[in-house]
C-alpha cells in the first residue's frame, strides 16, 4: 500500500459515519475501570485495545447489530461474567462475540497464476545471494550475540476462525490469560474487519506467507529459532561460499547455538511411564529470550507470562544438535518413547486434544503440541499440528541407531503411526488445507516434508523398508510435488514462499528445470529489505489464538532462502 492509500484509509476511519456502538461504547462502561473480579481482563483491554492510536482508529466504527438493545445488554453480560465469575462459563460469554463473527469475512491469500520464466538465473547470481543472505546471519549474529526473531499481532485475525472455533479457543485454554485475550481479540476483530482502518491493520500482499509490517515487531529469541538458523549456517558452510572470516564465525555461532537449544533451554518434565526427561523449552527463562524491558513488561501485563516446553521446539533443536556433531547425555535419551506418551490414540486419550482447531482431520497416531512442565501447567491446552509430527519423523531418523528404534518394537511403532497419521492426512487432500495447519502454512509442511524425506532416504535401504514397508513416503512425496509444481510456484509468489518451494524440490529430488520459477523469485527479490537485510520479514509460523501471532524476521528470510539456494546449487552443480 502506498502513501496516498495508506492516508485515504486513514481519513476514512478517522471520519466515518458512527453506525451503532462502538467497541469502546461496548467495554468502556465495564472494562475500563473497576475494582474486584479479575484484575487481568481490565488490563489486557487498556494495554492491547484501549490503547490511543487503536482508539482513534476504531471509536467511529459501530455495529449496526449491536443498535438492538438486547444484543448490546447480552455482551456486556458476558464480559461482566468474564469479568467478575471466578469460574465463568467460557461457551456461555463467548456466545454473544461468536453470533457477531459471521460478516468478519477474512479469507486466505488467492495469488494469481503468474507466467513461467524462460531460464533459470546464472549460478554467479544464486551465489551472490548465498554469500549475501550467509553473510546477514554471521553478522546479525555479532552484532547481537544470537540471531534475532520477530513477533508481530495481526489484529484482523486468522482466517480459519470463526465463532464456532473461538468458542474451542475459549472452552479448552487452561490459563485464563488467553481466555481473556482470546474473548477481546476476538471481539475487536469484529470491528476492525467493519472499519475503513481494516485495511491499515491488514493490508493486501504478493504470495501466501505474510509480511509482517512494522513498526510493532517484539524481538526474541527461541531454540526453536537457533535450531533452523543452525541448519542454515550449517548450509552455507557445506556450499563452500564462506570467505574465511564469515566460515569462522558461522561455526562459533554453530556452536553456541547448539548450546543455547540443547543446555540452555533444556528443562526436566515428568514422562508418561513416571521418569524425568529433559526436553527443550519454548523459551528459555530470565534474560535469555532477549525482550526488551519494556516489551517484557508488556507481555507480562497481557498474560502472556507462562511459557512451557513444546515436542516441536524438542525434535528441531535435538535435529539441529545432531546435524551439527554435538556430544551431549540429552541426546543419548531416546525421545520417541516420550512422544510415545503425547501421542494420539482413537477413543482412550483423544481428549487430550483440547483446542481442535483442525477437527476435519483424523488426529490418529498424531502426537500433540505442548508438554506439561514440573509443575503440571498446561496453559494453552493442547492442539496437533501435522507439520510438528514430520518434526519428530526427521529427528527420529536421524538418531534411528543412537535410539534403537528399528531394534525396539514400541518405538518402531510410534513412528509407524505417526507415518499413518500423514499417509490419511495427505491422501485425503487435507494437507493443502491452511485450517489443516495450527502454527503454519501447506508450503511450509511442504517445504518440511522435504527435509524429514532426506532425512529418511539417507537410512539404509534395509532400514527404510522395516519403517516403511508400504512404501507411504514415495505416495506423500508425489503429492507434495504435485502441490508445489501445480499449485504453489504456478502462482505468484514472494521470496519467503520460493525459498520453501525450492526446499521442497530439491529435497524431494524434483527435475532441476522446475526450480526456475522459485530461482527467479529469490534473485530479482534480492535488496527488498532495505537496510534491515537482503529480505523483508515474512510469516514463518504463527499462533492463531488468541489473534493471529506471527513469528518472522529479515534473518528468518535469509535462513531459509540460504538453505534453498543451497541446497539448490548443490542439484545444479552435480546435474
Amino acid at each position: 500500500m502506498g502513501f496516498h492509500g495508506i492516508a485515504g484509509a486513514l481519513c476514512r476511519a478517522l471520519t466515518v459515519t458512527k453506525d451503532g456502538p462502538s467497541l469502546y461504547d461496548v467495554c468502556d462502561p465495564v472494562l475500563a475501570r473497576y475494582q474486584g473480579g479479575d484484575a487481568h481482563l481490565g488490563k489486557f483491554y487498556k494495554t492491547a485495545l484501549g490503547n490511543p492510536p487503536l482508539r482513534a482508529l476504531l471509536r467511529r466504527t459501530g455495529l449496526p447489530a449491536l443498535n438492538d438493545a438486547e444484543r448490546l445488554a447480552d455482551l456486556r453480560a458476558a464480559l461482566i461474567a468474564a469479568r467478575d465469575e471466578p469460574a465463568p462459563d467460557w461457551a456461555a460469554v463467548g456466545a454473544p462475540v461468536a453470533a457477531l463473527m459471521d460478516g468478519i469475512d477474512v479469507r486466505h491469500p488467492a495469488p494469481p497464476v503468474a507466467g513461467a520464466p524462460g531460464r533459470p538465473p546464472a549460478l554467479a547470481e544464486i551465489d551472490r545471494v548465498i554469500r549475501a543472505t550467509g553473510s546477514h546471519l554471521v553478522g546479525s549474529f555479532g552484532k547481537n550475540g544470537f540471531i534475532p526473531t520477530y513477533a508481530a499481532f495481526n489484529l484482523l485475525g486468522d482466517a480459519d476462525i470463526g465463532g464456532r472455533e473461538m468458542l474451542m479457543a475459549l472452552t479448552g485454554l487452561n490459563a485464563r490469560g488467553y481466555k481473556n485475550s482470546t474473548l477481546l481479540f476476538s471481539l475487536a476483530r469484529i470491528f476492525i474487519a467493519h472499519s475503513p482502518a481494516r485495511a491499515l491493520i491488514n493490508p493486501p500482499w504478493r504470495g501466501i506467507a505474510e509480511p509482517m509490517w512494522e513498526p510493532v515487531q517484539i524481538r526474541h529469541r527461541s531454540a526453536y529459532y537457533d535450531a533452523f538458523f543452525t541448519e542454515a549456517l550449517l548450509g552455507f558452510l557445506e556450499s563452500g561460499l564462506a570467505p574465511a572470516d564469515e566460515a569462522a564465525a558461522a561455526r562459533r555461532a554453530v556452536d553456541e547455538m547448539v548450546e543455547f537449544c540443547i543446555k540452555t533451554s533444556a528443562e526436566e518434565v515428568p514422562s508418561h511411564d513416571g521418569a524425568t526427561v529433559k526436553v527443550i523449552t519454548a523459551l528459555a527463562p530470565g534474560r535469555h529470550p532477549r525482550f526488551s524491558r519494556f516489551f517484557a513488561q508488556i507481555k507480562q501485563d497481557l498474560g502472556f507470562g507462562i511459557y512451557v516446553p513444546d515436542c516441536d521446539t524438542t525434535a528441531c533443536a535435538l535435529s539441529a544438535a545432531t546435524q551439527a556433531g554435538a556430544d551431549d547425555p540429552l541426546l543419548e535419551q531416546p525421545l520417541v518413547d516420550f512422544y510415545r506418551g503425547y501421542q494420539v490414540r482413537s477413543g482412550a486419550n483423544e481428549p487430550r486434544v483440547t483446542v481442535p482447531l483442525n477437527d476435519h482431520i483424523d488426529y490418529e497416531g498424531g502426537v500433540v503440541t505442548w508438554i506439561d512442565n514440573l509443575k503440571g501447567e498446561r496453559p494453552y491446552g493442547n492442539d496437533l499440528d501435522p507439520t510438528l509430527n514430520l518434526d519428530i519423523l526427521e529427528v527420529s531418523f536421524r538418531n534411528l541407531k543412537r535410539w534403537k528404534i528399528i531394534e525396539t518394537p514400541e518405538r518402531l511403532q510410534t513412528l509407524q503411526r505417526i507415518i499413518a497419521f500423514q499417509a490419511r492426512l495427505v491422501e485425503s487432500g487435507a494437507f493443502k488445507d491452511p485450517r489443516s495447519h495450527i502454527y503454519y502454512l501447506p508450503e511450509l509442511y511442504s517445504a518440511y516434508f522435504g527435509r524429514c524425506y532426506a532425512a529418511f532416504v539417507a537410512l539404509p535401504l534395509a532400514a527404510q523398508r522395516i519403517i516403511d514397508p508400504g512404501n507411504v513416503f514415495a505416495l506423500i512425496r508425489a503429492r507434495v510435488l504435485g502441490y508445489v509444481m501445480g499449485e504453489l510456484i504456478a502462482h505468484e509468489m514472494n521470496p519467503f514462499d520460493a525459498a520453501l518451494a525450492l526446499i521442497a524440490l530439491a529435497h524431494l529430488g524434483a527435475e532441476v528445470s522446475s526450480f526456475t520459477p522459485a530461482l527467479h523469485c529469490i534473485v530479482h527479490g534480492l535488496g527488498e529489505g532495505g537496510r534491515k537485510g537482503p529480505y523483508k520479514a515474512y510469516e514463518w509460523n504463527k499462533m492463531k489464538t488468541p489473534t493471529r501471532i506471527l513469528v518472522g524476521g529479515p534473518e528468518v528470510t535469509s535462513a531459509f532462502v540460504l538453505m534453498a539456494l543451497a541446497l539448490a546449487r548443490k542439484r545444479m552443480v552435480g546435474a
